[in-house]
């Protein structure tokens, strides 16, 4: 096998970029929902979707080249296990994701350069808002959004509780907890536990629904307000979940302080995030880190960061927190939970 040279290595990771809007427009012309009841040629999927037959066979045939749907001999083609994922209905879906991350949020790697020159996010440069004030204004994009979050969190909820034991927790407050899929599937692991799910009025009216349909409104306070002003106050645990990496420090530092606040004697403060390792190639198989790469893409989306254990500790003892330890999960880019308590 002769050894793959340094500009083939360069090529293809230029390529990336590539792919990644193959698999977006495979996702918004729904093809896999099209696949779902089985084979089809590119021409009945392209009459179904409304686009030309010849462009869709040649993304289809590039996509599964890739990996993403499978081609049969006699031309059709078929779902496998990786392109079921760009279901929107799917168990396991990552439609939403998909989706979120090839529209406005792609458009912010494009202005990269500027945020590189000015520290500035290029989100807000662009559509000339925040991105979660942008959300509030655009019910679409905040749909997909949430799916995105919560198809997300399902697999980090998962790993978060096979790896942290909550026994013992009566109440935990889900800070930032969006509408309330990663507090529905800590609840519905431990029966006797309560929950406040806290965030802004107009996101947690999106969770009434879902957490009176899934059984969980008589055991879940749901609280709308802005956790720079305030927090939820008599809770044994408070968790952030991807918050703290939205944010600088001086507006993180704001959420904790809030936090520190608001928590009776005894609290755990629970942050769920990536934490980036300095010097290290990082935890995926190929050696490329998600957290490295997620802290670039909250530089330009959000004007966030991901953060070092050094960092994490910094602000925690800034704001009035001890970080007691950081638990690695194994999970999903191996998100950790780093746990502080009352300093």
């Amino acid at each position: 096998m002769s050894e793959v040279q340094p500009w083939q290595q360069l090529f293809e990771k230029l390529m990336g970029s590539w792919v990644s809007r193959a698999i977006y427009a495979a996702a918004k012309l729904r093809i896999a929902d099209h696949l779902s009841a089985g084979p089809r040629s590119a021409s009945e999927i392209a009459a179904a979707v409304g686009v030309a037959s010849g462009p869709l066979h040649r993304l289809l045939r590039a996509l599964t080249g890739v990996g993403i749907f499978d081609r049969q001999s006699d031309g059709r083609f078929r779902n496998n296990p990786t392109s079921e994922l760009l279901r929107e209905e799917g168990a396991d879906s990552m439609w939403a994701m998909v989706v979120m991350l090839g529209e406005e949020q792609h458009r912010c790697w494009d202005d990269v350069l500027e945020t590189l020159r000015t520290g500035e996010p290029a989100f807000e440069r662009l559509f000339g808002q925040p991105v979660f004030g942008y959300l509030s204004e655009h019910p679409e994009q905040a749909r997909i959004f949430d799916a995105a979050m919560v198809n997300f969190s399902r697999r980090e909820t998962q790993a978060v509780l096979n790896a942290y034991d909550l026994s013992g927790v009566k109440t935990l407050a889900d800070v930032g907890g969006g509408t309330g899929g990663k507090l529905a599937g800590i609840l519905r692991r431990y029966p006797a536990m309560r929950g406040i799910l806290f965030d802004q009025p107009h996101v947690v009216d999106r969770a009434r629904p879902m957490l009176a349909a899934n059984g969980f409104a008589a055991r879940c306070d749901i609280q709308g307000g802005d956790f720079f002003e305030r927090a939820p106050v008599g809770a044994d645990a408070y968790m952030l979940g991807h918050i703290i990496h939205d944010w600088d420090d001086a507006r993180a530092g704001l959420i904790l302080k809030n936090l520190r606040i608001a928590m009776p004697s005894g609290a755990r403060l629970l942050v769920v995030e990536y934490v980036v390792t300095d010097g290290d190639a990082g935890s995926s198989s190929d050696g490329k880190s998600l957290a490295e790469w997620l802290d670039l893409h909250m530089m330009v989306a959000a004007g966030g960061l991901e953060r070092t254990e050094a960092q994490y500790r910094r602000l925690f003892a800034d704001h009035g927190f001890r970080l007691a330890r950081i638990v690695r999960t194994g999970g999903p880019g191996d998100i950790s939970v780093i746990e502080g308590v009352p300093a």
